[in-house]
């Protein structure tokens, strides 16, 4: 088991588990990790029917009897957004008239969470669009990983449970010979992302990039903050979407002297072209990523490194049926 399952869950593992009112079931953007999650539980992934009438509408129809029953809809919202939201959805609203007890939307990858303020006139705040439309719809708790920011979890007049990624990133990167390390914020906005990692790292230093937009997915770095010559830098962000962002970060510590640079993300976006840049010769030494958004061969490339998050999650999912703490997972 990984270093963020306490002691309180390892003494629950001796106690014979009743898994008769748990039911999972998956929508489309992600079955193997719905499919890691069952095999974790050693519940199996329900039976459903998810097709397209000829117009592009959407069927889909519960195929078992989950009356008075807690049941986990795992959906990451990621590309193409707009129909896996509408899937998820729609697969709330059949579990609500199929008399559910509790349903609970799993959302590892969370969309339009980068819309979570106004900072124009006439914006719309898309993530707390979307929070609406969940409870709405008929959810009765929210299971997320590494949302944007944290105050999305407000958007929400239903529970919702926020967990992260970063134990299994600080794990993978703990059975590592990295040196001396230094962790990097690519932007004053992750600042208290990157201390709590670098606080996980053993209480690595911190460094900060300090990076300009001029629109959106256009970045322009200037400058690091702090010492990064002849060490080991691990860039950390909650995403990677056109890699522009990082990989400008990269550019910037190598010309500061940092001897190898990494990057790691829970979110994998990956939206073109970030494949052409991350993996671009010399300039990131590995990239890390989990599976909470699914990666083809097609976006695969040399430098990638892709860990599971499907345990934590299928904690977080037994910690919640059994009405037990969440954020003692990571303490």
């Amino acid at each position: 088991m990984t270093s963020f399952l306490t002691a309180e869950r390892v003494e629950q593992d001796s106690k014979p588990h009743d898994t008769r009112r748990l039911r999972l079931f998956s929508g489309t953007s992600n079955p193997a990790l719905a499919h890691e999650i069952a095999s974790y539980l050693g519940v199996p992934d329900g039976p459903r029917v998810i097709k397209r009438f000829a117009d592009g509408e959407l069927y889909i129809q519960i195929q078992e009897s989950i009356r008075g029953c807690d049941v986990f809809l795992i959906q990451p919202t990621c590309a193409p957004v707009n129909d896996h939201l509408m899937e998820l959805l729609i697969m709330v609203d059949a579990c609500r008239r199929a008399s559910a007890r509790q349903i609970t939307a799993v959302i590892p990858y969370y969309g339009y969470a980068r819309a979570d303020r106004k900072t124009a006139g006439r914006e719309s705040i898309t993530a707390k669009l979307v929070a609406n439309l969940l409870a709405q719809s008929g959810v009765d708790r929210v299971l997320a990983m590494d949302l944007h920011s944290a105050q999305i979890q407000g958007y929400f007049d239903i529970p919702c449970d926020h967990i992260y990624g970063s134990p299994v990133l600080v794990d993978y990167l703990s059975a590592r010979d990295l040196g001396e390390m230094v962790v990097v914020s690519p932007d004053v906005g992750g600042v208290a992302r990157a201390r709590a990692f670098a606080k996980r790292m053993h209480d690595a230093p911190l460094a900060i990039i300090d990076k300009r937009r001029s629109d959106h997915n256009v970045a322009e770095s200037l400058t690091v903050i702090g010492d990064v010559a002849g060490k080991t830098a691990v860039l950390i962000d909650d995403m990677i979407d056109t890699g522009g962002t990082i990989c400008q970060g990269a550019r910037l510590l190598r010309r500061e002297g940092a001897r190898r640079v990494l990057a790691c993300a829970t979110h994998a976006v990956f939206s073109p072209p970030a494949i052409e840049r991350l993996s671009e010769p010399g300039l990131l030494e590995e990239v890390l990523v989990t599976n909470s958004i699914p990666i083809s061969d097609e976006r695969s490339f040399p430098q990638l490194k892709v860990l599971s998050v499907a345990k934590m999650l299928g904690e977080a999912i037994w910690r919640i049926h059994e009405e037990s703490s969440v954020s003692s997972m990571f303490r």
